[in-house]
């Protein structure tokens, strides 16, 4: 069974675990499609805009000292788009409804990325994986898709506790 058809399986069985998903997207880090299961959706802008917007999160990422890429949340007035890491070399973009429970969205986001990234690490080189696009005629990059992170999620450090005024007092700095 092909890699595309087994990842489409995973989309679906996430479809079912998650019923307030209006759309799913498995793509390459540059933007090409593996699977999707996106109804009224283009699915090659979709991964386009995914690409990009997975650059941007690389570096701010870098910018703030957070590591490596692990997921991306929007809210938009009528729903959800999230992007979470499937290994180094895919991504899943989930689309949801406003009335989404956020932290399921994560769960299971979070469980079908890694799974996605089994699925294309052990089923295929990068020359399978990047097949769609030869089919489409468009080139194929030089270079190798740069690795989205592979580190566990790390809990951001707290700063030291500082002393906060007592009730009806002020505090001023020395």
């Amino acid at each position: 069974m092909a890699v595309e058809s087994d990842v489409l399986d995973e989309l679906h069985r996430l479809r079912n675990r998650v019923p307030q998903l209006t759309g799913s997207l498995a793509a390459t880090v540059d933007g090409l499609v593996l699977a999707h299961d996106a109804p009224g959706t283009e699915p090659e802008g979709l991964a386009a805009l995914t690409a990009a917007a997975l650059g941007v999160a690389h570096r701010m990422a870098e910018a703030t000292a957070r590591g490596g890429f692990r997921e991306l949340l929007l809210r938009g007035t009528d729903g959800y788009v999230a992007t979470y890491a499937a290994g180094p070399a895919a991504v899943l973009t989930l689309l949801a409804d406003g009335r989404v429970n956020v932290g399921r969205l994560h769960l299971e986001g979070r469980r079908s990325g890694a799974r996605i990234g089994e699925l294309v690490a052990a089923g295929t080189g990068a020359e399978r994986v990047r097949a769609p696009a030869a089919e489409h005629g468009a080139a194929l990059p030089a270079q190798p898709a740069r690795p989205i992170g592979t580190l566990p999620v790390r809990t951001p450090q707290r700063p030291a506790h500082q002393p906060t005024p007592q009730a009806g007092g002020h505090h001023r700095p020395t």
